[in-house]
């Protein structure tokens, strides 16, 4: 029998009795081969290449599954699920021992119902965040404690109701993509996240600072309405943009969301506060307004053009770390929604609906302010995004020693 386990084979006895069960003589032994789906190993080794360790969690004797964890190009250092978690282990407090022995585990094998769940919570004890797949109502409890519970074709109710994801067909080829979708969305939420905080920012203060320090107005009510109008549009096409999925698991950093946006957002504020010291400066310039001639009305327009247009420059400026002049570049969706009301945004402006009349000279020279503006913004980006990444880098050679120790 450890021959055949260690072939991944499972056994069966036969035995006969004469005396209605007294004693018992042994015919043979049954082989039986459970092996995996013709798609597992080529889905573990693309789950892998994503970042994710994949541990193998079954009832089967540990020579089993270390032979099938062979076949799957996994990890064979296989344990019984016992001598991990005893019978004194609670499963709402895992010792960090017990969860460092989970965690350094390829899989395990001679599992229980109860010990999927604590092999999840001990997981989720040293931060990692787990992924569990299952089928039968004992795995319901483990489906549910994982973050994302996954539950396979043709599972049962319960394990379908524990489980966050049910997959429909056979296989877990499924899983995969939805594990680079569900970083796509990642990445389309962070764009968006960033645009939003940066743009608030940016007219909340420019509104305020320009009426303290001027005494100007720089919006009118219907100006701030029809930006919101304008911003809505390309806001809504982020779910269709092309974006460029990171190689391992993402989680949400919140202090790098808070200071990336901030400092679009100062770095867009400027922007907009300069045009109107530009504004300023131009109407107080007998020789510019010979050439020109400029009124706080127009100003007023040249802001709101300057928002409306910034504004969508700079959401193509944060939605990828790398310089906006590279791939991914944006998609035609949202392309065709910035063109769209930027065309909308000009004509406004040009034959003053809505707003005041501004010239078409003053017009050209607000989008050559803009598109300059965001070369200089992506340049700031790319400087942020390097600091963020030697300041990573060298936190990280900082503990490694300790957590090594």
């Amino acid at each position: 029998m450890p021959e055949l386990a260690s072939h991944g084979t499972r056994a069966l006895g036969v035995a006969k009795s004469a005396d209605s069960g007294k004693t018992w003589t042994l015919l043979g032994l049954l082989a039986l081969l459970d092996p995996p789906r013709p798609d597992a190993k080529q889905t573990i080794a693309e789950a892998t290449k994503l970042g994710l360790s994949v541990k193998m969690v079954t009832g089967d004797d540990v020579a089993i599954g270390s032979e099938i964890a062979h076949q799957l190009g996994l990890g064979e250092h296989l344990r019984k699920a016992s001598d991990i978690f005893t019978k004194n282990t609670d499963p709402n407090y895992i010792p960090l021992d017990t969860a460092r022995a989970v965690e350094a585990s390829d899989g395990f094998g001679r599992v229980f119902p109860e010990h999927k769940f604590e092999i999840v919570k001990a997981l989720q004890e040293l931060g990692h965040i787990v992924a569990m797949t299952g089928d039968g109502v004992n795995d319901a409890p483990a489906l549910k404690q994982a973050d994302c519970g996954v539950a396979v074709s043709g599972a049962t109710d319960a394990a379908r109701s524990a489980a966050a994801l049910v997959l429909t067909a056979p296989g877990l080829s499924t899983i995969v993509n939805a594990i680079t979708e569900a970083r796509a969305i990642f990445e389309r939420i962070t764009s968006y996240v960033y645009y939003r905080i940066a743009m608030t920012i940016d007219i909340m203060f420019v509104v305020v600072l320009s009426y303290l320090v001027f005494g100007f107005q720089p919006l009118t009510a219907i100006m701030i309405v029809v930006l919101a109008l304008l911003d809505d549009i390309p806001i809504m096409t982020i779910a269709y943009d092309n974006v460029r999925t990171a190689a391992t698991p993402v989680r949400w950093n919140m202090h790098r969301i808070i200071s990336f946006s901030s400092i679009m957002g100062l770095a867009a504020l400027t922007q907009s506060f300069g045009l109107i010291l530009l504004g300023i400066y131009w109407m107080h310039s007998p020789d510019l307004m010979q050439i020109i001639s400029l009124n706080p009305h127009h100003l007023q327009t040249m802001l709101f053009l300057q928002l409306a247009a910034g504004g969508h420059l700079l959401l193509f400026v944060v939605r990828t770390r790398t310089t906006l002049f590279r791939p991914p570049f944006p998609s035609l969706p949202l392309l065709l929604a910035v063109i769209g009301t930027q065309i909308v945004a000009v004509l406004l402006c040009a034959y003053g609906i809505l707003v005041p009349a501004l010239s078409w000279p003053l017009i050209g020279m607000v989008w050559a302010y803009v598109l300059v503006w965001m070369v200089v913004m992506d340049g700031v980006k790319l400087l942020y995004n390097a600091a963020m990444t030697r300041r990573e880098k060298n936190s990280t050679a900082l503990t490694r020693p300790i957590a090594q120790s």
